[in-house]
């Protein structure tokens, strides 16, 4: 690492701007390793973050400048506080996100019947919407290849943006979630957890997407309206008794197994045990009892198929009742009916779409008699995958698991217990970690039927007839991963018994996201691959993130670092808020309230975007507000001007030579406050603290402290030296509690003066404002003196005055010990007034009270 403290110093310029200092410090800060992780020492010497590595999938946005700034602020905390801090950048490039783009980018979706073209190259993008629509069929590789191609150009431009804002992280640590070394991790992860029976397989009801045809997991939904009908359906039940149900999904007619109700529903007990037939099918299904059942919702009883929500699936898993599946992948009635079902009045909804089945379905109750009434419009919540656009389905998949305490109630606790042992920031998000362990309903889904991902690194031998044995996998060993089965043999075998009887199969699967990003500590840490360094970061310190992914990231993470560690994977989590549009609306692309950094960046400066974001608490929304920004904007410039002209005092040569005049140590005393202010601050992870008592001070150093002394500061002797020094002592304190957030500012103006970069000075203390001081000071005096010179200057722009018209005459009038104290501070008000003459008038009036004569 470059010794930053031997760097020369720059000197005051005479026209200092903000303009252009993020490309010059950037590169500076590139070039002479500023940030650069030192992994020579020990662990109680470093603080590690666990950064989210943004979805290339997109632009960046507001909500990321927001988040990422906050930590930010931490790592420039903690360095200044003599920590060598481990600030990784990385990329989350896989997944269903980037295979959209790529498919919206280029025209094309991927066909795994195809075979790889190594001359295919990709069309000019972006291509029109046509091609979207009818899009070019590629092999898997092809599509593989073409999404790897624009993730890096879209990273390239991420960097970019997160250089511009200044973010102190050490690119040499940068990663990616496809890349090697997380390909490796993230299978080597999970085949642990396959050797100790916390991975498993399982053919089982699986909320699929349709419409980029994969199972998802539970965290994965999200509930959204839409509107529906209620169908009233006559079954007949024993005797001819007539049964009503209420539905909003008659198209699963078909798929009908049961009939349940409440066990205390006196309507239906005599029904229990007894069997129905559905209308128009003429099925017998039996009539069960379940304390699910809900007596006030519709008549009371209800139809369970296979499988229309996940209320049907808890009803078939414990009621043991049969399976009819309807539903295809491809979100289609399948072909052919059910075992148990007539194929003539099923053959009309076959290959049908779900809302055409339905509507066909509807006309058919109606011709037979047993629609009743006309449907009865309703909006209700429906289960969606929360980056897809159509209705989630369940069909009944073989998929691989991975153990969360969703089924076992002694990890559960354990997992609980983890959440406990976690400082959370601020403290009341434990609840929604608690509230979504507690409410797991099944263990985590990690397999997905996509693409670009890492993965599934198992094969299955195929018996003489080619069928798969699922139940005995075959496994790579560790140190054959990264590995994709689909194009490489497992130890054993050939390349040419792929899909031959007695050969073998690769899994066609890849892992879901989250099994991959839940192990970004481990992967940037060098787990199993660099121990010495993962020794040093691990478990790390931080981890940041927005308070929505809770039940995803943070608490995949806990699971995975539970599983494979046995321990917390970092110490703090410090949840961000949403940033709202000016109506107070969540930003978010569906709703096209985004707003992008780059122009503001480009246009006010980083540091004033910066401004704008560490005005937000953790775990607190906060509305955009380009005001805001401009007044970040303003600060910054003062800072750039305020301390031009400090400097241009002789502030600089007068570094560490006594403050001794009371007004001067009084300005200190203050100081002194606001620094163990910010200091607390910044330790409780509350950067919006901290800026505000900084930036408060600064107002008053500037509008009243340097106006109050400037004059004297101009002379000679020891009153004037001891201004000087405050100023410099000030100047310099001032710039290291400004510098986690507007870094490129306080960078510029110490460069001017000081050697070294401010973020790797020492962050200032108490005890180091203290040392200045000749003799205590008393914060009061200062305040006192303001208040002092503010009405001398009211009286002026009552009278339309300038600041440095003459006063003749004042008069300070209030208590006797108030106006004693003024006397210590005479004259630099005086001064400052261009008051000719001050009358001290005690017990006059309560409180202080200066009349000006003109």
């Amino acid at each position: 690492m470059t010794d930053t403290t031997r760097t020369a110093r720059a000197g005051v310029p005479d026209r200092p701007s903000l303009d252009g200092l993020e490309e010059t410090w950037a590169r500076r800060w590139q070039s002479d390793g500023t940030y650069a992780f030192d992994r020579t020492k020990q662990r109680a010497d470093v603080y590690s973050i666990d950064t989210p590595p943004p979805t290339v999938s997109g632009e960046l946005h507001m909500g990321h400048v927001f988040s990422y700034t906050h930590t930010d602020t931490v790592a420039r905390f903690q360095r200044m506080r003599g920590r060598t801090v481990f600030y990784p950048m990385g990329w989350d490039d896989n997944g269903l996100p980037t295979e959209r783009r790529v498919q919206n980018v280029y025209g094309v979706r991927p066909d795994p019947a195809l075979p790889y073209d190594p001359d295919w190259r990709p069309p000019a993008a972006p291509v029109d919407d046509a091609a979207r629509k009818d899009p070019t069929a590629i092999s898997r590789r092809n599509f593989i290849e073409l999404c790897e191609l624009l993730t890096v150009k879209d990273e390239k431009v991420f960097e970019a943006l997160w250089r511009r804002l200044g973010l102190s992280v050490d690119w040499s640590l940068t990663y990616t979630t496809i890349g090697a070394a997380a390909r490796a991790a993230s299978q080597r992860a999970f085949l642990r957890n396959v050797a100790r029976g916390e991975a498993y397989q399982a053919e089982a009801p699986t909320l699929w997407d349709v419409g980029f045809g994969t199972a998802v997991a539970q965290a994965e939904l999200e509930d959204r309206e839409r509107s529906g009908a209620y169908h009233r359906l006559r079954f007949t039940g024993p005797d001819g008794r007539e049964v009503l149900i209420d539905t909003t999904r008659p198209e699963l007619l078909p798929a009908c197994v049961a009939l349940v109700c409440h066990p205390d529903d006196e309507r239906y007990a005599d029904l229990v045990g007894a069997s129905a037939r559905t209308p128009v099918f003429g099925v017998e299904v039996p009539v069960r009892a379940h304390p699910l059942a809900d007596p006030a919702k519709g008549t009371g009883i209800a139809m369970v198929c296979t499988f229309g929500d996940l209320a049907d699936v808890t009803w078939w898993r414990e009621l043991r009742l049969d399976t009819r599946v309807v539903i295809g992948r491809d979100g289609r009635l399948l072909p052919e009916p059910p075992a148990g079902v007539p194929a003539e009045p099923y053959a009309a909804l076959a290959g049908q779409t779900v809302n055409g089945a339905r509507r066909t379905l509807v006309e058919l109750l109606a011709d037979a008699g047993d629609l009743v009434g006309e449907p009865r419009p309703i909006t209700h919540p429906v289960k969606f995958y929360e980056r897809g656009d159509r209705p989630l389905e369940i069909v009944s998949t073989r998929q691989w698991y991975l153990r969360n305490g969703g089924r076992d109630a002694d990890l559960r606790e354990e997992l609980l217990a983890r959440g406990r042992e976690l400082r959370w920031v601020p403290e009341h998000m434990r609840h929604r970690y608690e509230h979504w362990v507690g409410g797991l309903t099944g263990d985590w889904l990690v397999s997905r039927q996509r693409f670009f991902g890492v993965p599934v690194p198992v094969w299955y031998r195929l018996d003489d007839a080619g069928e798969p044995d699922w139940t005995h996998p075959l496994t790579p060993d560790e140190a054959m991963l990264p590995i994709d089965p689909t194009s490489a043999p497992p130890p054993g075998y050939e390349e040419a018994q792929r899909g031959r009887p007695g050969g073998f199969v690769g899994d066609p699967d890849v892992l879901d996201t989250w099994a991959t990003s839940s192990l970004t500590p481990q992967i940037v840490g060098g787990w199993e691959t660099d121990p010495d360094l993962f020794g040093r970061v691990f478990p790390m310190d931080l981890r940041p993130q927005g308070h929505d992914i809770i039940r995803t990231w943070l608490f995949a993470t806990v699971v995975r670092a539970h599983l494979e560690q046995g321990a917390l994977p970092w110490g703090t989590a410090v949840l961000s808020g949403w940033i709202l549009d000016p109506d107070r609306k969540k930003m978010s692309k569906s709703k096209g309230n985004v707003v992008t950094p780059m122009a503001l960046l480009e246009q006010h400066g980083s540091d004033a975007v910066r401004y704008w974001a560490a005005n937000g608490k953790p775990g607190t929304d906060l509305a955009f507000d380009p005001a805001q920004v401009k007044v970040g904007r303003r600060l910054a410039t003062k800072l750039l001007n305020a301390s031009r002209f400090a400097l241009g005092l002789g502030a600089a040569d007068a570094l560490r030579a006594p403050v001794s005049e009371p007004l001067d140590t009084a300005m200190l005393a203050e100081l002194s406050g606001v620094v163990a202010t910010a200091t607390t601050a910044f330790d409780g992870y509350d950067h919006t603290a901290a800026l505000m008592a900084t930036e408060a001070f600064f107002w008053r150093f500037c509008d009243d402290y340097i106006e109050l002394v400037k004059e004297r500061a101009y002379g000679t002797g020891p009153a004037a030296d001891s201004a000087r020094a405050a100023l410099a002592t000030a100047l310099s304190a001032q710039l290291r509690l400004f510098a986690p957030v507007l870094p490129f500012v306080t960078e510029e103006v110490w460069s001017w003066w000081r050697y070294g970069s401010v973020h790797r000075a020492p962050w200032p203390t108490t005890y180091e404002v203290g040392r200045a001081m000749a003799a205590p000071g008393d914060p009061e005096l200062l305040r006192l003196a303001a208040d002092a010179l503010g009405q001398v200057r009211r009286a002026k722009s009552e009278r339309k005055l300038s600041m440095r018209a003459e006063v003749p005459l004042a008069e300070a009038l209030g208590p006797a010990a108030l106006l004693e104290q003024l006397t210590t501070v005479a004259d630099d008000l005086r001064a400052a007034g261009r008051i000719a003459k001050l009358d001290l008038l005690p017990d006059r009036t309560t409180e202080l009270v200066v009349a000006c004569a003109f």
